[in-house]
């Protein structure tokens, strides 16, 4: 099933959605690099420590407020305070920082994410990263980046082999068990070079052209949902392991070049087929 906008309603879509990430960022931008207290949820995919800080709450809070208040008919999916069901077919899905252990370090390889997704997947995306003032924004009408001194459109790279790709993973952990490990192995051995960390950092450098291919598993709703609709605008492909739609998370492939994208989808896919 697909939800069908006038660009006039995208358009205006987009516009609140830059909304919400001014919000987020006036609440989130304060917390950086401060000492704060850190809970820990205890439940993520590689590590017995999920940690998660006044700022991921607060923000998503705001963002929720914002969206309770404009348009009461829509859902809202997010990381700190899980869905709230809507009469319309229209979901506001929400990471207020993704990328927390980045955040508690220092580090300003983190983002805020918002989509606005319909039943047949994410119809727009925004990251913004408010310690560099830098946005990603995508949707059918285009993808473009702000950063503090110049504006542009994203594009992604042509990279024909894998030989010549850069791979990011968010955490070599997230590939432990078999047969993703050895699958994750086999591909980051053909690469010109591979990187860790970088959560959605790396798909953004991606869709601005410096980066070829980020493979990661066990992502949640949140993590990818913003992040397709820049790289897929900006030239690149998305899916799961199998080629499927990768909105609904698990074992994500991104990459610019949608030839990049098949050599490592046929290396990968033969362990998500096993398991």
């Amino acid at each position: 099933m697909e939800t069908t906008l006038s660009d006039e309603d995208l358009s205006g879509y987009l516009d609140f959605a830059e909304t919400l990430a001014d919000a987020a960022r006036a609440v989130i931008a304060p917390h950086f690099r401060q000492q704060l207290a850190i809970d820990d949820k205890g439940h993520s995919l590689y590590s017995d420590f999920d940690p998660v800080t006044i700022a991921d709450r607060q923000a998503e809070e705001t963002m929720r407020a914002l969206i309770r208040e404009a348009y009461p008919s829509h859902g809202i999916l997010g990381e700190e305070s899980g869905r709230e069901t809507g009469t319309s077919d229209l979901t506001w899905v929400l990471d207020p920082i993704d990328g927390t252990r980045a955040f508690i370090t220092g580090v300003p390889l983190w983002g805020t994410l918002i989509a606005l997704s319909g039943p047949g997947g994410p119809l727009l995306g925004v990251v913004d990263q408010p310690f560099q003032r830098e946005r990603f924004i995508g949707s059918r009408l285009g993808s473009r980046y702000v950063f503090p001194d110049s504006t542009g459109d994203l594009c992604t790279r042509p990279c024909a082999e894998l030989g010549d790709a850069v791979l990011y993973c968010t955490h070599p952990d997230m590939f432990a068990a078999e047969p993703e490990h050895s699958a994750f192995e086999g591909l980051r051995r053909r690469v010109r070079m591979s990187r860790f960390s970088g959560d959605c950092y790396s798909y953004c450098m991606l869709a601005f052209g410096l980066v070829d291919l980020v493979v990661d598993a066990g992502l949640a709703p949140w993590d990818i949902h913003a992040l397709i609709p820049i790289i897929e605008a900006a030239g690149g492909v998305v899916s799961d392991w199998k080629g499927q739609p990768a909105w609904r998370g698990g074992k994500v492939i991104a990459a610019g070049d949608p030839r990049t994208h098949q050599a490592a989808l046929e290396l990968l896919s033969k362990a998500a087929g096993r398991h």
